[in-house]
């Protein structure tokens, strides 16, 4: 439990300080006078004023915040170093600064991880190495880390045997004899057909990960290419379910924390990886132009450098409206999906617990 809250506080912390660091850097850079620059959030627990900015820690270590002078347009009285006195590409920089660290540091673990443990390769070992929620693998209780022994009583030799005889079983009964903990068991279920539509039966399971060493610019090139390739399959799954008019499969709080909580305890560079993918996913969602998130900012200030006029407080007051809306509203179906999963795992126990008890009669 420990282990967990301080993950998920380490996690958020960082992902978020970072981000609002790359704001408070341009800042300073482009002569930009912030009045405070915080790491957390609530009552402050030390501070420190050095020239024009409070730095402080505060009690809550979930992310920070960063305060250009001016940075409200209502209260702007025109000197030079306001924020929005600064002409419309110091402040765009200013926005673009956020995602940019999240997509560094995102560039950083991923890197970091590949050269330290190696490249990601299935394992051909047939143990299982991780059980997708609402599959009969879960119903059934397998866990990540069982040792198959056994297809309907044949022994298995590796992943692919294994994984064979499943995808052969189409719909239909199989029982599977694994090993947990030196002690061994059999448990039966039915397979489902492939999510691709193939006529293959799965039951939800997947191969653990083994690690090969990787040359130092491949490192480096493969790190650069998890931040594309997960930014594109972002963009890829957001367009599938707008055209096919799907919900889309969003993760909220009670997730995110859910996923940070387990991939802590699997080990440090899962843990660093995971850390990796949510810095890139919270790079590229405040890069979406919906007010209040930096690119809302950035679709603004390109209108004013186009335009050559600077959006009126007024069209502010209703953007940010908007933007609270619309926030919440993802926010509110994000934790709607999150509970739904949780309630669907629960339900899926309580059916295979059912079902054994039954069968047990």
């Amino acid at each position: 439990m420990l282990l967990s809250i301080i993950a998920v506080l380490f996690t958020f912390g960082l992902v978020i300080f970072l981000h609002e660091f790359g704001h408070f850097v341009v800042c300073k850079l482009s002569g930009i006078k912030v009045e405070a620059f915080s790491f957390g959030f609530g009552p402050e627990l030390w501070g420190r004023t050095s020239g024009p900015t409070r730095y402080s820690l505060r009690a809550v270590p979930l992310g920070g915040y960063v305060k250009p002078a001016g940075e409200n347009i209502d209260e702007v009285s025109g000197a030079p170093d306001e924020y929005f006195s600064k002409p419309w590409y110091t402040r765009l920089a200013v926005v673009f600064a956020g995602p940019v660290m999240n997509y560094v540091l995102a560039f950083v673990l991923f890197a970091g991880v590949i050269l330290i443990v190696g490249e990601p390769v299935p394992s051909t070992e047939p143990v299982i190495g991780d059980i997708a929620q609402g599959y009969p693998a879960a119903a059934a209780g397998l866990k990540p880390g069982d040792r198959v022994l056994k297809i309907d009583g044949t022994p298995v030799a590796d992943w692919a045997d294994m994984a064979a005889r499943i995808h052969g079983k189409f719909r239909k009964p199989v029982s599977v004899t694994y090993s947990r903990a030196g002690a061994e068991a059999t448990v039966s279920l039915t397979t489902r057909e492939a999510p691709e539509g193939l006529q293959r039966g799965v039951i939800g399971i997947s191969p653990g990960v083994a690690y090969a060493r990787v040359p130092l610019l491949k490192g480096v090139a493969m790190g650069a290419h998890q931040c594309w390739y997960w930014t594109a399959f972002t963009v890829k799954t957001l367009a599938s379910n707008i055209y096919k008019h799907e919900k889309p499969d969003l993760a909220g709080p009670i997730g995110i924390v859910n996923i940070v909580s387990k991939a802590a305890h699997t080990g440090a560079p899962d843990f660093f990886f995971l850390i990796g993918l949510i810095s890139v996913a919270v790079g590229f969602f405040n890069l979406l132009p919906l007010p209040l998130l930096d690119g809302g900012w950035i679709v603004l200030f390109l209108f004013e450098g186009v335009s050559r006029r600077k959006v009126s407080s007024e069209v502010m007051k209703y953007v940010n409206g908007a933007g609270i809306a619309l926030l919440l509203s993802i926010f509110l179906f994000a934790t709607y999906s999150d509970i739904m999963r949780l309630k669907t795992a629960h339900d899926a126990k309580k059916a295979a617990a059912a079902s054994r008890t039954q069968e047990q009669k």
